[in-house]
């Protein structure tokens, strides 16, 4: 897959796919609205008396939204490989979105041409929508032959990858400086809450249906809360209940210290999230957990996953802790300069 999307032009490759889709959804949307105006059969080949041949609404709405989505990804997507020349993908990327508007359009003039007829027979192509639209088309594709950017463009993603990239050159320590980790309770744990949930959720179903459905609801988001995504770098610990609720954010300058430790959950007033007095806790579980104290004395714990990476957590967050106190962010030497 990484070669793949090396090999092409990621942008221009999702534009040539989703305009043609979006182009033919729009074609059928139109029609689809016409269709009280329509007659049926509608006709699909014209002479100058009228229509003599003929299909079913579906099928000519069904197949003229194949033929824009199919000649669109004809042309276009021969400007999507970066291998090819820069003049060439400007001229497939014009040419391709001229023809989808193209086959649009004449699509759209045999419709709007037979608006209002009872017979089909009797209608004729729009000219005025065949041309107008044939000279949006051809008009647009020449614009886009011009404005498409076929040469590789530097994006927002290359400006963050170059600045990591020259921090870590310049900081080789600041790869160990950060650790993120997911925690989870216990596995029984969960069969515990499918069993006590599920079970009576069927039964409650029978009656009930909203009921149950909502118990099993109850059971999914309670489960979630059990689990957690613990990240620690040199801005600090941040912890996110579920994975993406964040009950912790302890700047790396108000940490005093940290220590793995074993815990148990109830000394700290069960699983989840738990902030009483001056200690705030985020247990999964009882077992290896990481115990920070801070430098206004409160207390924090978190659950560390396995005693390893208790271990390296705790680590960090004592690295990262000096650093701060080292680069003159320490609060209580800050309330010293005031």
């Amino acid at each position: 897959m990484g070669k793949f999307l090396d090999s092409v032009d990621v942008k221009a490759l999702r534009f040539a796919i989703g305009f043609p889709v979006l182009l033919a959804a729009a074609f059928a949307l139109s029609a689809v609205l016409l269709r009280p105006d329509l007659p049926d059969p509608l006709a699909v080949q014209w002479n100058d008396g009228g229509g003599i041949n003929f299909a079913p609404f579906a099928a000519y709405v069904g197949v003229g939204a194949a033929m824009i989505i199919a000649a669109g990804w004809l042309v276009l997507l021969q400007a999507v490989p970066v291998s090819r020349p820069t003049v060439m993908r400007r001229i497939m990327m014009g040419a391709g979105l001229t023809l989808s508007l193209f086959v649009t359009t004449v699509l759209a003039a045999g419709l709007v041409g037979q608006a209002g007829e009872a017979d089909a027979r009797e209608s004729h192509v729009d000219f005025i929508v065949l041309s107008t639209g044939s000279g949006a088309a051809l008009a647009l594709g020449v614009i886009m032959g011009f404005v498409f950017k076929a040469d590789q463009q530097w994006t927002p993603e290359d400006d963050r990858a170059l600045q990591q990239a020259l921090e870590l050159e310049l900081d080789p320590e600041l790869a160990t400086d950060s650790i993120r980790l997911w925690v989870h309770a216990r596995s029984s744990v969960f069969v515990m809450i499918g069993i006590a949930s599920l079970f009576p959720a069927s039964l409650i179903a029978i009656a009930v249906p909203w009921l149950g459905a909502l118990l099993v609801a109850a059971a999914i988001l309670g489960a979630a809360f059990l689990f957690a995504r613990v990240t620690a770098d040199r801005s600090g610990l941040r912890v996110f209940v579920a994975g993406i609720l964040r009950v912790v954010d302890v700047p790396a300058e108000a940490i005093s210290a940290a220590a793995p430790a074993d815990v148990r959950a109830a000394d700290y007033g069960g699983w989840g999230y738990r902030n009483h007095g001056g200690t705030a806790a985020v247990l999964v579980s009882s077992g290896p957990a990481v115990v920070v104290r801070k430098t206004d004395g409160h207390r924090l714990a978190v659950s560390g996953g396995n005693t390893d990476s208790a271990a390296r957590l705790a680590e960090v967050l004592t690295r990262i802790a000096a650093r701060a106190r080292k680069d003159g962010r320490s609060p209580s030497e800050g309330e010293g300069d005031a």
